[in-house]
């Protein structure tokens, strides 16, 4: 059990005036090579984007527009937020257009996937790592605030779920002050097999107490990549038993090459955890989780709930890559009924 202590470093537990500008690349990789990193070919209807930070930096964002058909098969004054899809560790903005995009979009959602720094085709930051939860909160802040005037429904996987608490917590809801301007309001968030709000260490103790050989095989996959591979290992993280091999392998190499860097530094993000607690109803959250995540536990799951005094669905049958997964639309439905509840 040498290797467990490395477990702190596991990822679930990452119109213009054309005036001269000056160019600085000590903080960015702002040269885009010609072929993409990320060897991903986008469905029908879907385009990718570059959304600029302040810093100068690109995001990559995987758009998919709603269906115009289903558009007008709802009634006129039936509003659909756009939805926003933040991604975990060894992820990116490819995991949710593979299945979730073409399914919202389809039921009228406008859909945008995110990369976040240093994953996917997103530019690359001169740190040892992408950032942290604020910069990461921050980043996806000063996307919204320049891209929408209906607020979104901001929806997270595992570390991504993590992201979007600390946004929720810091964006103020119901208050008129300048933080509303740095974290703008949100029609409601989804966290789908998400680290619960205290980080991975609740996590990590509760495996290394009650399932050690489970611990042993989490450390191995995730903080020694052994994941990247092993197909087995990959499969038993991520996926369901039933999962096809070739699907298996396509989403390994997939990983593979989203996550140049980590997501954070995780010693210091667990030092700064758990996210501050929030108002009661002052947002709508869906806490959503797998019957066989292999990463999140049921009490991690529970745990999530109780901050936000919901009760938590799982989903049977179905991995810790929900939106991957081969029962990837049972997850996609139960977001999708929850939707429908919102502004009902």
């Amino acid at each position: 059990m040498a290797v467990l202590p490395s477990i702190h470093s596991i990822s679930f537990f990452q119109p213009k005036i054309p005036t001269p500008k000056p160019i600085v690349r000590a903080n960015a990789e702002l040269i885009r090579p010609q072929k993409m990193r990320v060897p991903f070919k986008l469905k029908e209807e879907q385009n990718r984007i570059f959304h600029e930070l302040p810093s100068g930096l690109q995001m990559e964002v995987i758009v998919q527009k709603g269906s115009p058909k289903s558009a007008q098969s709802m009634p006129s004054n039936v509003e659909r937020p756009p939805l926003i899809f933040l991604h975990g560790s060894y992820h990116a903005a490819w995991s949710w257009a593979e299945h979730w995009l073409p399914f919202f979009s389809a039921s009228g959602f406008d859909c945008y996937a995110i990369s976040l720094l240093g994953q996917g085709e997103s530019d690359t930051p001169s740190a040892s790592v992408a950032g942290t939860l604020q910069t990461h909160a921050s980043d996806i802040a000063d996307f919204i605030h320049r891209s929408f005037s209906t607020p979104p429904v901001l929806l997270g996987h595992s570390f991504g779920g993590l992201i979007v608490q600390y946004y929720i917590a810091n964006s103020k809801h119901g208050d008129s002050s300048d933080a509303e301007k740095l974290f703008p309001r949100l029609t409601g968030a989804v966290l789908i097999c998400s680290v619960p709000p205290s980080g991975n260490s609740g996590l990590v103790q509760r495996y290394l107490f009650t399932k050690p050989i489970a611990a042993f095989k989490v450390t191995l996959s995730l903080a020694a990549k052994a994941f990247q591979t092993s197909l087995p290992l990959c499969k038993e993280t991520f996926f369901s038993v039933t999962m096809e091999d070739h699907l298996v392998l396509r989403y390994q190499e997939l990983m593979k090459k989203s996550s140049r860097m980590p997501l954070f530094d995780l010693r210091k993000l667990n030092a700064s955890l758990p996210v501050p607690s929030l108002p009661k109803s002052c947002i709508e959250v869906l806490v959503l989780g797998a019957s066989d995540d292999f990463i999140v536990d049921a009490e991690g799951l529970n745990e999530t709930g109780r901050f936000y005094g919901v009760t938590p669905i799982c989903v049977q049958g179905v991995a810790h890559d929900m939106m991957l997964d081969c029962s990837w639309q049972k997850g996609a439905e139960a977001i999708l009924t929850w939707l429908n509840c919102l502004r009902s």
